[in-house]
């Protein structure tokens, strides 16, 4: 399968396919011969339980350098250490850079070649159900002690390589928090998808040939908003959606110690309790979904452990703050997502109604 992504600054496509990673690579040959070397950066983890079938099946000679696994990867140390090595390994303007790895990585990865002499061509390789959102659409970024994502880029890949073998060694977990883009994929673009996830008995053992088409299901969502706004002046914010809470809940906690899908699932929840203030997002609805999403296992708990006055700092820092008042991303209704000022007073309102609900359904 072949998804065109096609932005102002960039045209690419993103390749899915199981055992397609020689295949695909082999396609971009238009690109490659022009390369020099090859700089392949993953991490700890990824490169244990992959990097034997990467090193199989890549057909080109290359150079790995393997990282701190998860949000560790996105610090001003490790961003400093990709750098120090592409200069040590003399990566020139015509090497080619691989981003091998989950969100975190291509996240890393994505701005390291932005940045390296300006800006070198990557390609993104993503090895989680989460990365399906993250790899594509060009944004890249590291994390400050402040708040998550703060520095970065837009800077857009030459490729997607999604080889779905690379999800056979993902854990429940992993599995968990990668559902939740699909989710919110859904929830902004189609009320059918989303109740046909909502119907699974278990999001954490979807039958492959299915995931595919829901990860396709999800890029082509992702693709056509990135394609009409590519550096997030309108409608892309739309894929904000449960992410200003929700990365509130993931900064207090300290990167790494929720998973990024877990904390988006808790701020989608928080949104639609927003929208049902300012959309038509009824409360039995609120519930069916927080129902669904503590009976697959997300991590609620999370909530009750820090204050909204522990939250507030990281909330008013987002980088979707304007003029002072929280931007935030909500729902007329299921596939039909709008942006909402909301100031801090009605934060904290909603903070607490959140926490009843909890009470409430989650006993």
């Amino acid at each position: 399968m072949r998804i065109p992504v096609n932005t102002a600054s960039h045209q690419y496509e993103v390749v899915i396919g199981n055992n397609i990673l020689t295949s695909a690579i082999e396609s971009l040959h238009e690109q490659l011969p022009k390369v020099d070397r090859i700089f392949v950066f993953t991490d700890k983890n990824v490169w244990e339980a992959g990097g034997d079938y990467f090193t199989a099946n890549f057909p080109y000679p290359f150079e790995v350098n393997v990282m701190p696994p998860g949000e560790e990867c996105k610090s001003f140390e490790s961003y400093k250490e990709a750098h120090t090595f592409l200069i040590e390994n003399k990566c020139s303007r015509k090497s080619l850079l691989i981003a091998f790895g989950g969100g975190a990585v291509g996240d890393l990865s994505g701005f390291v070649a932005a940045t390296y002499m300006r800006g070198i061509p990557f390609i993104q390789i993503p090895t989680t159900i989460l990365a399906h959102d993250s790899a594509v659409g060009g944004k890249t970024a590291i994390n400050h002690p402040e708040g998550k994502n703060l520095i970065g880029a837009f800077y857009q890949p030459e490729a997607v390589i999604y080889d779905i073998h690379f999800l056979s060694t993902l854990n429940e977990r992993e599995i968990r928090s990668g559902m939740a883009e699909v989710i919110k994929h859904a929830m902004i673009s189609d009320e059918v998808w989303l109740q046909e996830l909502l119907s699974i008995h278990s999001i954490t053992n979807i039958p492959s040939v299915q995931l595919a088409s829901y990860l396709k299901s999800g890029i082509e969502v992702k693709a056509k908003i990135v394609a009409e706004d590519e550096t997030e002046q309108s409608v892309r914010k739309y894929l904000n959606f449960g992410h200003t809470y929700g990365h509130a809940i993931e900064a207090a906690a300290g990167y790494g110690g929720l998973a990024h899908g877990e904390a988006v699932v808790i701020g989608m929840v928080y949104a639609l309790i927003l929208s049902e203030r300012h959309g038509k997002i009824s409360r039995e609805f609120t519930k069916t979904f927080l129902q669904f999403a503590y009976n697959n296992g997300y991590p609620f708990d999370a909530v009750s452990e820090y204050s909204f006055e522990t939250l507030e700092p990281f909330l008013v820092k987002d980088k979707k703050v304007e003029y002072g008042a929280m931007q935030f991303v909500l729902l007329h209704s299921i596939g039909k997502p709008f942006i909402q000022s909301i100031e801090v007073a009605e934060c904290r309102e909603v903070d607490l109604e959140y926490r009843a609900l909890l009470m409430e359904v989650c006993k």
